[in-house]
């Protein structure tokens, strides 16, 4: 365990990472509502790679353990499928949260691997440019860069698709790029307001 961080100016230092969490989460997170109940993990269909489950997550968030937190693989093993929101008695917005304590450990540069955090890069990089993911890009950018050992095995399937018409060599940006844009950049704005 990393140590609990000390701020001799704060009577409660615990509460804030817990206070910041939510603050950064989209809509309202709800993490002081977790009870500890263990629904979300058992519920996971990841949580068997995940090093904490999100229950322990959230127990770490509350003690103020931030570094910790923000290392953990947990957020980045989380396939967003809802399963723990839609069951948690508590409704506490969990995926959102994972998706804030992925943007928190990027700004801070404690992630254990680039690997997600170079995808999701990549995959943003595609929908501000494009208005959609563009997956051959998206897929040669990755491999190029994480798995250049299995790009010569992945190129019979990639073939297969082209052929078949699944898989587009040219990116295709929507109609309206420029709403979108306009959108994303006020998105940007107020994330930035703090």
């Amino acid at each position: 365990m990393y140590p609990r961080p000390v701020h001799p100016e704060d009577p409660n230092p615990n509460v804030r990472f817990l206070e910041a969490v939510s603050e950064a989460t989209a809509g309202i997170a709800r993490l002081e509502m977790c009870i500890q109940c263990g629904t979300c993990g058992g519920s996971c269909p990841s949580s068997a790679d995940m090093d904490h489950t999100p229950r322990a997550l959230f127990a770490l968030i509350r003690a103020g353990y931030r570094e910790e937190v923000l290392r953990s693989n947990t957020p980045w093993i989380c396939v967003s499928c809802y399963n723990c929101v839609v069951r948690c008695p508590q409704g506490v917005h969990i995926t959102d949260v994972m998706y804030t304590l992925k943007s928190m450990a990027i700004r801070a540069k404690l992630y254990k691997d680039s690997t997600a955090p170079d995808f999701s890069a990549t995959f943003v990089d595609m929908v501000e440019k494009y208005g959609r993911s563009f997956e051959l890009g998206l897929a040669t950018r990755f491999m190029l860069k994480h798995q250049l050992n299995r790009l010569p095995s992945s190129g019979p399937m990639g073939l297969g698709m082209l052929t078949k018409k699944r898989l587009s060599m040219k990116p295709k940006q929507i109609q309206g790029i420029d709403q979108l844009t306009a959108i994303l950049e006020r998105a940007k704005e107020l994330e930035a307001v703090p």
